[in-house]
């Protein structure tokens, strides 16, 4: 058993989340929690909202409310939206807690004192009409390196190259389009040059990663520059610095403290269970979670944050870059084991715009749909290693042809026959070599399945799944247990409904991680009882230091089922069972459709 920690991107509460979202943070990363739990790991899975940054005050300020007000309603509906699809968390917080707060200024102090935080005056870009700053990625440009049109002032997303917004070619506000003025100010600055050779060196160790995010990580590094960690804002956290901490006009900006969030959820999450330092076995690179592994997802425009600038901040904390220094109170921190970025979803071949209609949000979808054709098609058909498109047409075509006529018919056809003709799991007898080749082929899938889901290859090992499924439909439909109708062949009906049962309880754990809400309803008609794929649950909860109380995901998935091939038992009584996925009309995609156009 090893300690692995599943660091999940933040997804940012100025809105409902869209079911572009969810498949690249996830959806993938609670199919790699899952699995690895049931194979024995002691997995910590951790997140929250992202509250902070100047692009919450301008939404708070559009609604008449206050920036804290606007995170509260969007962090309710998030945890909310991440638990109808169940996701399991072990702790799914927020960056407005004190907790880290606290965090995030120990972070900034330390690499203040090692020499890797920076003061320097610098232009910042302000709003003419309001006298307000604006973000970095709400001005938008021509790139002055590869001419890309649509560049944003902290990056531009054609040639992944890092850009401060007085860079731009013709900047205007994303808010209003007025041309922003620029103006002196003073404020920190990360020194990344200063980890320019420490994460080379650990990028040139890193096996296994999708080509990808290692060429792009790697290409970051031949032109770092200093890149501000402070802006001229009220919202975020404060400054820890004498004559600092005590204004209201600057504050850390947003994306500095979000990628620590990983780490003070791990240590709210230890404070919560009353073992305050239990964080430590995934963290501490020179103690307890030396051996720990940590795997990041999120989406691919979030790469750079998560391959260069979260290991720099590690590496400063703990006093391994250019300018040496000690370690903080946090001791020495784990660097990311894999960075695992999916690509982007786009919908009916248009990029996902909430302004221009162009999506679906995760709400609304599990309000029409069972969260596992989601998790199904997002597994099967979503953006592990390329762009894809989800359209309402592959959508209904794959629950109807591979989840209901695939693997629901395998299930209901199955229990079914054995529960008219026996109404019990039937006891076998000698066995063919038709029989034993089904059930290798059924034991064989916890290997082939289970390494490609810990190499990240869900797409692969869903269709290894679905492999078996098809292999048990093929088995039945060859063997046609339903003629075997004298009491001559009672014996050999029996014999082939116990196969085909065992290999629906195995393929039932194969697709656990995948389908964890038809899991539990196949597991319990085969007789099963108690939990079999556990589910989070969404708890309300005071801030540990003395803050409003807010909503957390949680649970205990300590219980459930193992990977491996779990005996069925001769003699458990079986019932008639119900659908186990429902068939939708293909009058949805007309119906999705003119929503979408409407």
């Amino acid at each position: 058993m090893s300690h692995v920690l599943a660091a999940v991107a933040w997804p940012y509460a100025n809105g409902p989340r869209h079911i572009g979202h969810v498949s690249g943070f996830g959806v993938p990363s609670d199919v790699f929690s899952r699995y690895m739990r049931m194979a024995g790991h002691d997995v910590l899975m951790v997140s929250g909202t992202d509250e902070h940054g100047t692009p919450i005050q301008v939404q708070a300020d559009a609604e008449g409310l206050k920036p804290r007000e606007l995170a509260d309603r969007y962090n309710r509906v998030i945890v909310e939206d991440l638990h109808g699809l169940g996701l399991t968390y072990d702790l799914f917080t927020r960056t407005t807690t004190r907790n880290h707060y606290a965090v995030v200024q120990e972070l900034f102090s330390v690499l203040h004192r090692n020499g890797y935080i920076i003061a320097r005056t610098t232009l910042g870009a302000i709003s003419p009409s309001t006298g307000r700053t604006l973000p970095d990625r709400y001005i938008e440009g021509t790139c002055p390196i590869c001419g890309y049109g649509s560049a944003r002032g902290d990056q531009c997303d054609n040639c992944g190259n890092q850009l401060d917004p007085e860079q731009l070619i013709n900047p205007k506000s994303k808010i209003n389009g007025e041309v922003p003025e620029f103006v002196e100010t003073e404020h920190f600055f990360l020194d990344l040059p200063a980890f320019a050779e420490s994460i080379g060196r650990w990028l040139d160790q890193r096996e296994n990663w999708r080509p990808n995010v290692l060429k792009f990580s790697r290409n970051l590094l031949d032109d770092l520059q200093p890149r501000a960690i402070t802006r001229d804002l009220e919202w975020g956290v404060p400054i820890p610095l004498e004559g600092w901490a005590e204004r209201n006009d600057k504050r850390i900006y947003v994306w500095f403290d979000a990628v620590i969030g990983y780490l003070s959820a791990s240590i709210e999450w230890a404070r919560r269970t009353g073992d305050p330092e239990a964080w430590r076995q995934w963290w501490s690179a020179d103690g307890l979670g030396k051996d720990s592994q940590s795997y990041y997802f999120m989406g691919k425009d979030n790469i750079v944050f998560h391959s260069v600038i979260w290991p720099a901040l590690l590496l400063g904390y703990s006093g391994e870059g250019a300018k040496g220094g000690e370690a903080g109170d946090f001791g020495k921190l784990n660097l990311p084991t894999e960075v695992v970025s999916s690509e982007y979803l786009t919908m009916e071949g248009k990029k996902f715009s909430s302004s221009r209609r162009v999506v679906i949000f995760v709400r609304d979808f599990l309000e029409r749909y069972d969260a596992d054709a989601l998790r199904y098609f997002i597994a099967a058909a979503g953006p592990e290693s390329t762009d894809t498109d989800f359209t309402w047409a592959e959508f209904v075509r794959r629950n109807n042809d591979e989840l209901v006529a695939g693997w629901g018919n395998l299930v209901n056809r199955s229990i079914s026959m054995a529960a008219k003709n026996f109404g019990v799991i039937p006891s076998p007898g000698p066995l063919t070599p038709e029989d034993e080749a089904l059930l290798a082929a059924s034991r064989a899938g916890f290997t082939t399945v289970g390494e490609l889901i810990g190499k990240h290859r869900q797409k692969a090992a869903i269709g290894e799944a679905m492999r078996v499924v098809a292999e048990a439909n093929k088995y039945l439909s060859d063997q046609a247990p339903w003629k075997l109708k004298s009491e001559s062949d009672k014996p050999r009906q029996a014999t082939i409904l116990y196969v085909v049962l065992q290999v629906v309880s195995d393929a039932n754990t194969l697709l656990t991680p995948f389908l964890p809400h038809a899991a539990q309803k196949v597991f319990e008609l085969l007789g099963g009882a108690g939990v079999h794929a556990p589910m989070p649950r969404i708890e309300e909860v005071d801030d540990l230091d003395g803050g409003p109380g807010y909503p957390v995901l949680t649970g205990d998935y300590t219980v459930g089922a193992r990977w491996e091939s779990v005996p069925i038992v001769a003699g458990t009584p079986l019932a008639a069972p119900k659908p186990v996925f429902r068939k939708l009309e293909p009058s949805v995609i007309e119906e999705e459709l003119a929503r979408l156009e409407g």
